[in-house]
C-alpha cells in the first residue's frame, strides 16, 4: 500500500470554497459572519505555526524540549479548563494542573513506555501528539463536570449528589465515543493510518489503545478533579 499523498497548496485552497459559502450565509442570515472567519484565519495561522514548531522539536530530538512541550500543554490545557466555572483563583487552578497532571502523565506514561514500548521514553514524534489528545479530552471532561458540580451545589444537592451527577455528565462525551467508533464513526487516528498505508486491523489496535486511554484518562481525570474541589470545602466525611 502507498503511503499517503502530500496535498498541494492550491489543492488545499480548494477546501475553502464551502467555508466561504457557509460565511455568505451566515452574513446573508444576519449571523456573526466575521467571527467565523476570524475562527478559520486563526484555525489557519495556529496549524501552520504548530507544523513549524513540531517540525523543529523533531529535528532538534532533545528530551529537553518534550519536556517543556508537556508541561505547557499541562499549563494550557488546565488554564483553558477553568473558562465555564464560576471559581477561576489561583487554588482552583492548582487543582487542576494536579488533576490534568497527575491522572495524564500515569496514563501517558502508561502508553509510551510500557504498551507502545518506545525505544526512548521522550520520542516526539509519539508523545508529543499522544499527550496533546490526552490532556485536550481532560480539559474538556473536567471543565463538564466542575460546571455541573457548581449547578448541582447551587441547586441545593449535597457534595456527593453534586459529584455523582457532574462525574455522570462529564462522562457521557466519553460513553457516546466508545458506543459510537466504527458504527458512526471512524476516528481521525484510524482515518490517518489508513491513508498513510497501515493495514485496517493495525490501525484499529492502535485505536482501541487510543479510546481507552482518553476515556481513562478523562474519567480519572474529573475524579481527581472533583475529588480535590470537595475537600476545599467539605468535611473528610463527606469526601
Amino acid at each position: 500500500m502507498s503511503s499517503v499523498t502530500t496535498i498541494p497548496i492550491a489543492s488545499l485552497l480548494l477546501g475553502f470554497i464551502p467555508v466561504l459559502l457557509l460565511i455568505i450565509i451566515m452574513r446573508a442570515w444576519g449571523l456573526n459572519a466575521l467571527h467565523a472567519m476570524y475562527a478559520n484565519i486563526r484555525m489557519l495561522v495556529q496549524l501552520l505555526l504548530i507544523g513549524y514548531v513540531l517540525t523543529y522539536i523533531f529535528e532538534t530530538d532533545e528530551p529537553v524540549l518534550v519536556v517543556l512541550v508537556v508541561i505547557f500543554m499541562i499549563a494550557m490545557s488546565s488554564w483553558i479548563a477553568l473558562r465555564p466555572l464560576i471559581d477561576r483563583g489561583i487554588k482552583p487552578y492548582s487543582i487542576v494542573v494536579i488533576a490534568i497532571g497527575v491522572s495524564g502523565l500515569g496514563v501517558l506514561l502508561l502508553v509510551t513506555q510500557i504498551i507502545l514500548e518506545l525505544p526512548r521514553w521522550y520520542e516526539p514524534r509519539f508523545v508529543i501528539p499522544l499527550a496533546g489528545m490526552i490532556f485536550a479530552n481532560s480539559m474538556n471532561t473536567i471543565s463538564l463536570a466542575g460546571e455541573r458540580f457548581h449547578a448541582e451545589r447551587e441547586r441545593g444537592e449535597d457534595y456527593l449528589s453534586a459529584r455523582r451527577t457532574a462525574m455522570e455528565a462529564a462522562m457521557i462525551p466519553q460513553v457516546n465515543a466508545l458506543l459510537a467508533v466504527g458504527l458512526v464513526s471512524l476516528p481521525g487516528m484510524m482515518t490517518g493510518q489508513i491513508l498513510s498505508g497501515v493495514e485496517p486491523l493495525t490501525a484499529a489496535r492502535y485505536q482501541i489503545m487510543v479510546m481507552c486511554m482518553l476515556f481513562s484518562s478523562a474519567g480519572l481525570s474529573a475524579a481527581c478533579f472533583l475529588y480535590f474541589l470537595i475537600r476545599r470545602s467539605a468535611r473528610p466525611d463527606q469526601c
